[in-house]
């Protein structure tokens, strides 16, 4: 970054558009879990479209390196800069109105600085449900949030982000503003253009806006809480909830003991869902457009085939919103107890749903044997196949030792993934921590055509350099 280059880019953004201090800086410059921390030259905050294509087109004559950046709720350092500092961090969070919310077309048209939980309110005011949701919803961003194509809660009944998105306005590495904001549910005109920067991580362009689909708000929806046996009951009792409900499910999430008993020591106004201790739990949903005693009914009736399949030994319905609230709040905990737990190896990956039970079993055989008192934790989105594999250190273990091992254990879940037809990454991205490991598990095909799109969008290598492509 020349002085010459951050004035002409001051002159574009004004005063409020640049951070060069370093206390205002630093938010920018570090991932919330703590791995990494970067530099940059400055970070700059468009409040336009036409502000980020100028800044853009800018650096692309400069050839300085961009990082774009969102609510910086990234699990893989993707919107960390490097340490050398030679990158500028471009903010797009005063980018944050809502252009356009159509009930009757069920769109809203937002630009990229939007935060999540505003667009959910916004739609839920107009009796629309924007079907994303997850921990960081308070604080991520939507252009973050499709750059990562990340996933969420709901993706068992509504689908990932990328399902959820008719259209985008994309900045390319040039400055040009490529305007693909359709609200169409069908066009069938070429490639779709859209899904190349859909999970692209910012390493193609900058996402500037998007329009995003809705749904008639849900008028009645029935939580419960129950223990099952194992996994693989986990599993059969999904399939016997969806049938019951007519695939209904919005939610069904795994959660082990262990995961409780964290949350319980460390996160306060976290209960106990049952009166008696189990190994396995699984929270699940389903939502329907109509208020009715009939969808209650079908709800108790699936988990009534449960119980006399033995898939399902305990449970208890919510009753009220405050009591589905509070089934979340376990669920949420959890992310946040194992922290206090020491040391914790992530794991987000995916397999067919019908391999989960055998995923977890094959992993956690693989991981504990190679270290005596790990603590795993495997909970998550089950419905739709993520698994969190998280591996809590031993008790009473050397902290840095054992995150040192972190590529070793990861190697070792992420082949028995590819033997599963599975992914490493199911919804937080790659980034740069699972950069390398994916041309391990990616064929030599599929690199070089990741490589080719990068080339062919960005060839002098100035978008988020050195994240997603091997």
């Amino acid at each position: 970054m020349t002085p010459e280059l951050l004035d002409r880019i001051k002159a574009v953004v004004g005063p409020k558009g640049v951070l060069s201090d370093a206390a205002d800086t630093a938010p920018y410059l570090s991932e919330w879990r703590g791995r990494f921390t970067g530099k940059a030259a400055a970070v700059i905050r468009p409040a336009s479209t036409a502000e980020v294509a100028e800044v853009v087109r800018l650096c692309h004559e400069a050839g300085q390196a961009i990082v774009p950046q969102g609510g910086n709720t990234s699990l893989v350092g993707g919107s960390i800069p490097f340490e050398s500092g030679a990158e500028i961090v471009l903010s797009l969070s005063r980018m944050n109105r809502i252009r356009d919310l159509d009930p009757l077309n069920h769109t809203v048209t937002v630009e990229a600085g939007c935060v999540l939980q505003t667009v959910q309110e916004a739609a839920a005011e107009a009796d629309r449900l924007l079907p994303l949701s997850f921990g960081a919803e308070g604080t991520c961003q939507i252009g973050g949030v499709l750059s990562t194509n990340a996933g969420g809660t709901m993706t068992v009944r509504y689908g990932n982000t990328r399902d959820l998105v008719l259209g985008i306005e994309a900045v390319l590495p040039d400055g040009r503003v490529w305007n693909g904001l359709r609200r169409l549910r069908k066009d069938n005109t070429g490639y779709d253009l859209k899904h190349l920067f859909i999970g692209a991580e910012g390493t193609l362009g900058v996402i500037t806006a998007a329009v995003l689909k809705l749904f008639p708000k849900p008028k009645q929806t029935e939580t419960a809480f129950g223990a099952v046996p194992d996994p693989a009951a986990a599993i059969a009792l999904l399939s016997t909830m969806r049938e019951a409900t007519g695939d209904a499910i919005t939610a069904f999430e795994l959660i082990p003991r262990i995961g409780i008993d964290f949350a319980l020591r460390h996160v306060q106004g976290v209960i106990d869902p049952l009166s008696e201790r189990h190994d396995w739990y699984v929270l699940l949903e389903a939502s329907a457009g109509t208020r009715s005693d009939g969808f209650r009914a079908l709800f108790e009736s699936g988990l009534e085939k449960g119980f006399e399949a033995g898939t399902i030994l305990d449970a208890v319905l919510a009753e009220s919103s405050s009591q589905q609230r509070a089934f979340w709040f376990i669920r949420e905990a959890i992310v946040e107890a194992q922290k206090y737990e020491g040391g914790s190896l992530k794991n987000d990956v995916s397999v067919p749903v019908s391999r989960v039970a055998d995923f977890i079993t094959q992993a956690t055989d693989a991981v504990c044997a190679r270290i005596p008192g790990l603590r795993p934790v495997p909970f998550g989105h089950v419905g739709d196949g993520n698994i969190h594999f998280n591996l809590s250190q031993p008790e009473g273990a050397d902290t840095a030792g054992f995150m040192a091992r972190w590529d070793e254990i990861q190697t070792a879940v992420n082949d028995i993934v590819r033997g599963m037809d599975g992914s490493i990454s199911a919804e937080h991205g790659i980034g740069r921590i699972k950069r390398e490991e994916l041309a391990r598990v990616k064929s030599p095909l599929d690199v070089e055509l990741m490589r080719a799109i990068k080339s062919a969008f960005d060839p002098k290598g100035i978008m988020n350099p050195g994240k997603l492509v091997p």
